[in-house]
């Protein structure tokens, strides 16, 4: 007897098949030392426990990743790294605001530039720092067909 399964169900399934191929190119140590590099002065304004606001940081990190490697796929077949990017700005923008909003839960507002600023341009730099390295690296691995 064969078991029915659904077309979302298969998709998913590849989906996170794949995630946790594409993990393997991130370390926890790296995760860390960038997170520190982009947000260790937030980590001396904040007034609560600093784990969670490193556990959100980490955990955005990990997402902006997998979207860069998910879009790598279109880097592989020709497309330039920055049409790419505008196709996945919208999924971007949306963990640039999740951390964005985690961080001003998690934090006071003592860190802004002049400009009044600089809590979201940080958190889209981080965001797209990983997104880059994301997207390096998938389309890395679709070069060697490990994917």
């Amino acid at each position: 007897m064969t078991v029915i399964t659904t077309f979302k169900e298969r998709r998913r399934e590849k989906e996170m098949k794949y995630e946790r191929k594409v993990m393997s190119g991130i370390s926890l140590e790296k995760l860390y030392k960038e997170m520190m590099r982009y947000f260790q002065p937030l980590m001396f304004y904040s007034t609560k426990n600093n784990r969670s606001v490193e556990e959100g940081c980490l955990d955005i990190a990990v997402e902006a990743f997998l979207l860069g490697a998910k879009y790598s796929r279109f880097g592989y077949y020709g497309e330039q790294e920055e049409k790419v990017r505008v196709r996945s700005e919208r999924d971007g923008k949306k963990l640039v605001s999740a951390l964005f909003d985690y961080l001003s839960f998690w934090t006071e507002d003592h860190y802004e530039l002049p400009t009044g600023d600089g809590l979201y341009m940080l958190c889209e730099a981080y965001v797209d720092d990983w997104w880059t390295e994301g997207f390096r690296f998938g389309k890395k691995r679709y070069g060697l067909k490990l994917s």
